[in-house]
């Protein structure tokens, strides 16, 4: 496997949100983020304020422009609060747009330079799936806050102990998930990691197909879904309706206490999945010995999976926007570096609950 674009890692991913200052207070509160860096009008930005979240090495940015004629307004007034772009710090924003480009991808940003007094940086940027981007940066002997432009900005949120970015879910339209496989392959260079049917992933009423692309070292990941056929909306037919589009669907974060961490986000309000006691009941005998004692999983609706190399447990919020779109899944690894696969089942019919109180269901 190789790296063409030389991508170093994630370096955030940013929301286009219709009120910046009211998500910058519910992520801090609710998910536990604190505030690292702003950029606004008093910082000399005329067209848009952004609040860079952190919570362990995962970084949040949230966007909103000041007026409709920016594009950013069109781009909420179409999905309304959610996922615009996947940025990558890489070694040079330049190389990799021009090698994106040249491997078939389309340009959204053609590199310019963003400058301080605390250094530079260059930024580039093409599309992927529905209004989505993903962004290159590279930074040239910076060392503020986030990146140029932003100045520092300290608001401390309800830690819930969160570290990093485990993957993220791109949802796109039928027929289009093998097209999005090659894409990545041809351009980023990553590979498929694994594969999931209707078989693996279905309920009575709905299915999808899923595929996880990764790079080398694991530390970009992310499945792919497209709707299957069934009997009913699937959750990606439901996401692609309301965000009109192609987007990402859900972003999981990793935490090494799993308990410790839900019990703070429950506590600071964040609403999650019923998961139903009968899930529990024969939970042992699926999964085998684990160190969490069964009484306080069922208490706070955990879910366990294993596979061969050790198991994980997870959690789904419901969806942090009015709109049925996007949602959290806070998991923890002990070994396993699957996707939950024994809990598929358990999580559509969460979910397809869900869309039947909200009508959606059809």
């Amino acid at each position: 496997m190789n790296n063409p674009l030389k991508i170093r890692q994630v370096h955030h991913i940013e929301f286009y949100v219709g009120n910046a200052k009211q998500a910058d207070y519910y992520y801090r509160n609710a998910f536990g983020f604190d505030r690292i860096a702003y950029t606004g009008l008093e910082t000399g930005n005329r067209e848009q304020c952004s609040y860079a979240l952190q919570q362990g090495t995962f970084r949040l940015l949230l966007t909103t422009p000041y007026t409709s004629l920016d594009k950013a307004g069109l781009h909420i007034l179409k999905h309304g609060d959610g996922v615009r772009d996947i940025a990558f710090e890489v070694d040079d924003a330049d190389f990799a747009f021009e090698e994106a480009v040249k491997r078939g991808a389309e340009p959204a940003v053609a590199p310019y330079t963003i400058k301080s007094e605390r250094g530079e940086a260059r930024r580039s940027a093409v599309k992927i799936y529905g209004d989505t981007i993903h962004s290159f940066f590279s930074k040239r002997n910076y060392d503020g806050p986030f990146m140029p432009e932003f100045v520092e900005s300290k608001a401390p949120g309800r830690n819930a102990g969160l570290l990093r970015l485990d993957h993220y879910v791109a949802n796109v339209e039928f027929g289009q998930m093998t097209v999005w496989e090659d894409w990545y392959k041809r351009v980023l260079g990553l590979e498929r990691f694994m594969t999931f049917d209707d078989k693996d992933i279905s309920t009575e009423y709905t299915a999808l197909n899923s595929i996880v692309m990764a790079n080398e070292s694991r530390s970009i990941k992310f499945p792919i879904n497209e709707p299957a056929p069934g009997k009913r909306k699937s959750q990606v037919e439901e996401y692609n309706e309301f965000n009109q589009a192609a987007g990402v669907q859900h972003i999981a974060l990793l935490t090494t206490d799993i308990i410790a961490t839900i019990r703070q986000l429950r506590a600071n309000g964040v609403d999650f999945l019923e998961v139903p006691d009968s899930y529990y009941d024969l939970l042992r005998d699926r999964v085998g010995a684990i160190d969490e004692d069964l009484a306080t999983l069922r208490e706070l609706k955990i879910l366990v999976d294993r596979d061969d190399q050790g198991y994980l447990l997870q959690l789904f919020t419901k969806p942090v926007e009015d709109r049925p779109t996007l949602f959290f899944e806070i998991i923890q690894r002990k070994g396993a570096q699957g996707f939950g696969k024994g809990n598929f089942k358990a999580l559509f019919e969460a979910i397809e609950r869900e869309q039947d109180r909200r009508g959606n269901l059809v």
